[in-house]
């Protein structure tokens, strides 16, 4: 029985306002299914006793000192935009307004 339906991605798809075929849905549908079998496949495994890690062994994350420094330039800073309004960034509208 599958657990993924190629309605449910379809749905995300949308919801994500990506425009996929019917082929893309279907393998879509099966890259999906074969991530939730790795993930049940590692689900299996015994993991009493091993603590949890982000990494197999200790890295060191050395850290610069947090010092307050000199700000940018604002004019500088859009120098090279392709789009500008005095100091600030122009960009394309990525939402519509509601009601």
């Amino acid at each position: 029985m599958s657990r993924i339906a190629p309605s449910d991605v379809a749905r995300v798809a949308g919801l994500a306002r990506l425009a996929l075929s019917d082929d893309e849905i279907a393998a879509m549908t099966r890259d999906l299914e074969q991530i939730l079998d790795h993930v049940a496949a590692l689900d299996a495994l015994d993991t009493q006793g091993i603590p949890p890690t982000a990494h197999g062994f200790e890295l060191d994350t050395p850290l610069r000192p947090d010092r307050a420094a000199t700000p940018l330039d604002p004019e500088l800073a859009v120098a090279n935009a392709p789009a500008r309004a005095g100091t600030a960034f122009l960009v394309p509208k990525v939402l519509e307004e509601e009601g």
